[in-house]
């Protein structure tokens, strides 16, 4: 058997070339996976982003105590000077009459060596005491006063505190985060709620270096929501942040809402930058290669079942964004662009129908 199989593979290697490719199919056509351009391919390019209020705190108490009211919840609409929570006021209550009996006996000090500088000093014009005695009572005076000043700051300092133990509502705005509930002892500065402004809303959007480096102070936006595709505004881009992410590497941009009306605080959004460009056509980067030093794609041809691909050459502008390039010349819509398998086609190829990317 085994001679039987050699036999039959040095027949098949003594075939002539031409018997061999006969029993091949000739030149059959190659699927591919190919995209018509159009101008929607930009317009319906947009980023997912969060509504956020521009301004938006912290608020804690500004002395160490015990929560004992929070008059406030996650939602709640308050206005400024509204008490949004307190602290338990007989520690503060307690340090306020600590520092007034304090200052009461500095009082009492102050008004003792004012007396006896004056006896020593009287006493001194009758040359019945001496300088050194005069100078020992007026450097007891010196010290009374400077006591007395300390206990009337402690004073005002310890009636501060007390006023410290009601949070009040530095602006109107919302309540868009909770940290601490009544019971619970908070230190100085720990944050208790959080308040945003509803008048100034602004939208976040994480975008990658090649759209950051196009965007240009003041450059227009458009937002919607997926849900109400029908409720779209303008907006304006604010600012963009210097750091970018450690792990995406992209760059937080936020944008400023001309009109915020219809727009909740963390709703989630979309923005399309609207640019001067943004209606131009766009050729994905996977159906440009490079030959001769140019930039080609290969163009497909159809008549009736009949297709073959030609390779054009195409000029583009401006940084990648999302797999994209803008065209500046060589291709028009309608243009159907292979998209894979571009490094292994040859010119006026035949190829078969377009397979879904």
């Amino acid at each position: 058997m085994r001679r039987l199989c050699m036999i039959f593979a040095a027949f098949s290697l003594a075939l002539p070339p031409g018997m061999a490719a006969a029993q091949a199919p000739a030149d059959a056509p190659r699927p591919i996976v190919s995209v018509v351009l159009g101008e929607a391919q930009t317009r319906d390019r947009s980023f997912p982003g969060v509504v956020r209020a521009r301004v938006d705190v912290a608020l804690g108490f500004q002395t160490l105590g015990r929560l004992t009211a929070r008059n406030v919840d996650l939602g709640d609409v308050v206005h400024r000077g509204d008490v949004l929570a307190t602290l338990d006021p007989d520690d503060l209550q307690g340090k306020v009459r600590s520092a007034e009996a304090a200052a009461e006996a500095a009082q009492v000090q102050l008004q003792t060596a004012q007396s006896a500088a004056d006896r020593t000093r009287a006493l001194v014009e009758r040359d019945v005491a001496t300088t050194a005695q005069l100078e020992q009572a007026e450097q007891s005076l010196a010290a009374a006063i400077a006591a007395d000043q300390q206990a009337q700051s402690e004073l005002i300092r310890a009636r501060d505190t007390e006023s410290y133990a009601e949070m009040r509502a530095p602006f109107d705005g919302v309540i868009s985060a909770v940290h601490a509930t009544p019971g619970a002892v908070v230190a100085a500065g720990e944050p208790i709620v959080d308040l945003s402004g509803q008048d100034e809303l602004e939208v976040v959007i994480d975008a990658q270096a090649a759209l950051v480096a196009r965007l240009e102070s003041h450059d227009r936006f458009e937002v919607w929501s997926p849900n109400h595709p029908e409720l779209r505004r303008q907006a304006t881009l604010a600012r963009i942040e210097p750091v970018a992410d450690a792990a995406t590497r992209s760059r937080r941009v936020r944008l400023s809402l001309d009109d915020p009306q219809g727009f909740l605080l963390g709703a989630l959004v979309r923005a399309r930058p609207v640019f001067a460009d943004a209606n131009r056509l766009t050729v994905p980067a996977a159906a440009i290669f490079q030959k001769d030093g140019e930039s080609r794609v290969w163009i497909v041809t159809r008549q009736g079942k009949a297709a073959t691909v030609s390779a054009r050459r195409v000029q583009t502008t401006g940084p990648e964004i999302e797999g994209m390039f803008f065209v500046a010349a060589g291709l028009r819509p309608g243009d159907e662009v292979v998209i894979r398998g571009i490094h292994s086609l040859r010119e006026g190829q035949a190829v078969g129908a377009s397979v879904t990317p």
